[in-house]
Formats: C-alpha cells, structure tokens, sequence
C-alpha cells in the first residue's frame, strides 16, 4: 500500500484589507506542497478602501493589481462572487465575472471568511434610491460621475457625523469649494472625540464652508432634500454615511452570528461553531478589550487577518498558537489633503485629551494609508519568515493499492 496525501484546501473569500493580508501571509507561513491557498474575490485589483472618498471626488488612485502582489507568492486568484457557502459539505460556490465561465464549486478544508461589510441605509425610506454610498468603488466612481456633472452652488449633503461622514465632507469641500457642503450628524459634531480634537474638526470645517447640521436623525431621502427631525435640508446630491452592514451570506449559513450577522469567533479567529472556519475583519464578531466588541474598521481588521493566518498555520504546523490581544491606539482622520486629526485613543477606543493636528496629522494619516496598502502586499512586515511542513493536521489521506 502506498499513501497519496493531498494538498490541505485553504479558501480565502474576500480579498479586501484583512483578505488579502490573510491569504499573503499564510502563503510566507505555509509550504506550497503542502497546502493550496485560493483566494476569491470579485475584482481582480486591490481597493484602498479607506481612499474612496477621494476616488469619489475625482483623485485617481495607483492601481494594484492582485497578479503583482501574488506573484511568486503561490496565491490563486479566483475571481469571482461568493454566492453561497456549506459549512456541512465545506463548500463554496462562485459565480464568476460576466461572460468570463461558469458557475463553480470549490471545496476546502480551511475556509477563512472575510466578505467584509457594505453600506448600511437603516431602513430609511429613499436613501437606497437616492443616496449615494463610498463603501467600495462602484458605489465611488457613480459618485464621482454625479459630481462631475453637477454645477457650481449645488447643494451635496454628507450623512453621517462619524469617520467616514467627516472625510467625505472635508474632502468634497476642499477639492469642490465650489459646491454648498453640508453634514448631518445624529449628534454633536465631533463627539466621539477630545476636546482639542472636537475644536480642531469644528475649525476646519469652518474654514472649509461646510455646514454642520447636529442632533439631526435624518428620516427620508428625496431626488432633491433629505427629510430630518429638525426640518428639509436640500441636497441635490446625498452621500450616505451611516454606518456598516456585514455581508448575509453568513447568517444564510449554519454559523454562528451575533445580532448584528458577524460570525462569532474566539481568540484565534475561528468559528465558535465549524472550527474548519475563520472569519477576519468586518464580517468577525471580535471581542476586544474589556470584552467590548471591535468597531468595524482597517485598524482592528489587519490584526484579526494576521491572528487568524498565525493560527491556522500554528494549527497545521504544530507549532505555538499567537495569543497577542487586539486593541486600539489611535483614530487616523483625514480632513482634506491638508488637513488631519490622529485622535489617541484608549485601548477600548475611548478619546484621550492627546490628539494631533494639522498638518502634521494629514502626513501621518497618509503614511498610515500607505502603510496599510504596503502591508498587504507585505503581510510580514518585511521580516524574513519559515514555510513549514503541514504535520499537525495533514490533507485527506487515501489508501491506493501499491
């Protein structure tokens, strides 16, 4: 008798931040005889998602395409939409790209989740009609197109007072000084952060002309207003901020999910209920500090991606599982090109009094963008690393007769 052993099946679906950072860094972990690293996703080049604010107001973005950051690497793209996953039969299937083939089926045996999140409406009534998202590029480049058709004095009204509104509003107004910029927030301007970070936002959006409508909940999107608790504010073009709502493909499965459909994980990154599962970034329910879940961003994201692809490499190899806790340091805010806010944080994501501002801040946050871009090309950070042997939980093995 003679032994055939296959390779162990790892998917990634999903090639984003944390996808992308997984899939890299299991390849510089893990021998290409050993295991198949397939990553699915339905582009076929990189998207700095934290950049699509200004991809929306006309900037162009270096292109990164996923042949280059792969190369030599032994990562298959696939590309492709997830349509569905069976967590019982370990499957995924993938519709691919338009006229490009059909339908497939592939099969793993180590799936690491990470669809992510796309825009959130609420349930307001127009906003899916009318709004406008910069969630990920196509929701970017219609946006963009909008605002390179519209004139001078056109009223745009950003809703949503938290990260992303705050970027899209200062970006739009300092890039189209041109056009009447509003925000609308449910709270006070800048109330997630400090004192000095609150005033120095207040400051730019002063110099900016950008109208700050606060404790406003915003109740219905129309062609030509939004309809709030405080009255009709005109918005000729509306771009909706507020908030994440995780892929469904999860809470179609028999996963685990929290309320919010994010698969339930333990330390490691894996599924409380298939441990054959990992899921990373936005589509995790992570505890962090305090056992308070982590907020939906690039900063918590990349360290979930990299906690996960250690585990599973540690799992196969037999080595020792990582144990470092996630946890926050700072909130990176771009206010324009010239303009910036690094609000420190407590580990838990609570503002400190300490925040960086002006100029300054905007360099540091460019550098923090390009260094997350970096990262996924490089999910090792540079550091030389050891492919090892799949010994602890070897692929199939069949019995062939000699």
């Amino acid at each position: 008798m003679q032994q055939n052993i296959q390779q162990h099946r790892v998917i990634v679906i999903g090639a984003g931040y944390t996808g992308a950072s997984a899939a890299g860094r299991l390849s510089r972990r893990l021998r290409r005889e050993d295991v198949s690293i397939t990553l699915v996703n339905a582009e076929a080049d990189f998207v700095e998602r934290v950049r699509m604010h200004q991809l929306a107001v006309g900037q162009d973005l270096r292109p990164r395409p996923f042949d280059e950051m792969f190369a030599g690497t032994g990562v298959r793209l696939r590309l492709g939409k997830v349509t569905g996953i069976d967590v019982d039969r370990r499957t995924v299937s993938v519709t691919a790209p338009e006229g490009t083939g059909a339908p497939e089926t592939l099969s793993y045996d180590t799936l690491v989740y990470a669809l992510g999140s796309a825009w959130s409406t609420h349930a307001v009534p127009g906003a899916a009609e009318h709004a406008h998202d910069i969630a990920g590029r196509p929701g970017a480049l219609r946006l963009r197109e909008r605002l390179a058709a519209v004139a001078p004095g056109t009223p745009v009204v950003v809703v949503g007072g938290g990260l992303t509104g705050v970027e899209a509003a200062t970006e739009l107004a300092e890039t189209r000084p041109d056009l009447d910029v509003a925000l609308v927030a449910r709270g006070a301007l800048g109330d997630w952060l400090s004192p000095k970070g609150a005033r120095h936002l207040r400051k730019v959006f002063t110099d900016l002309r950008i109208t700050a409508h606060e404790h406003a909940d915003v109740t219905a999107v129309h062609a030509d207003r939004i309809t709030t608790t405080e009255g009709d504010v005109p918005a000729a073009i509306t771009v909706w901020t507020t908030g994440f709502a995780v892929h469904p493909i999860a809470r179609a499965t028999a996963l685990e999910t929290g309320d919010t459909g994010q698969i339930v994980v333990d330390a490691t990154m894996r599924s409380t209920s298939h441990p054959d599962v990992y899921a990373i970034g936005d589509a995790a329910l992570v505890a962090g500090p305090g056992g308070k879940p982590l907020r939906m961003s690039c900063a918590s994201g990349i360290p979930t991606a990299w906690q996960a692809a250690d585990a599973i490499a540690a799992r196969l190899t037999g080595t020792k599982l990582p144990t470092t806790a996630p946890r926050y340091f700072n909130q990176c805010v771009s206010l324009g090109r010239k303009e910036g806010l690094i609000q420190y944080v407590t580990a838990d994501d609570r503002a400190v009094s300490a925040a960086l501002t002006g100029r300054m801040a905007a360099l540091y946050k460019e550098l923090v963008c390009k260094g997350a871009a970096w990262g996924v090309a490089n999910p090792t950070m540079g550091l030389p690393t050891r492919r090892r042997r799949v010994t602890a939980e070897p692929a199939r093995v069949t019995a062939t007769a000699a």
